[in-house]
């Protein structure tokens, strides 16, 4: 595990599509590395702390930068997502 954060870019996607996204990326990433999130959506600041509380994933809080950013965790082993909804977990089947 490196010790630059991975910065990814979520420009101003709302919340949800951004969500998704994210996902996706976090899914190549290893246990425990650092991701700074570039995301002007209004509503990240809110949903971002609640969406890693539901998955699992450490949220680290915002980050001081020129554009909203925010840190967080990879987990180990973070709890699945609706594919089309990140806010509801996963059926288990």
């Amino acid at each position: 595990m490196g010790s630059e954060p991975v910065v990814i870019d979520g420009g101003d996607r709302s919340c949800v599509r951004l969500l998704l996204e994210l996902r996706g990326h976090l899914a190549g990433l290893e246990p425990g590395t650092v991701v700074h999130l570039i995301a002007s959506d209004p509503a990240a600041p809110i949903d971002l702390p609640a969406w890693c509380h539901l998955t699992g994933h450490a949220y680290l809080g915002p980050v001081a930068a020129d554009t909203p950013t925010y840190a967080l965790r990879v987990a180990e082993r973070p709890r699945a997502t609706e594919p089309d909804s990140p806010w509801r977990p996963a059926a288990r089947g």
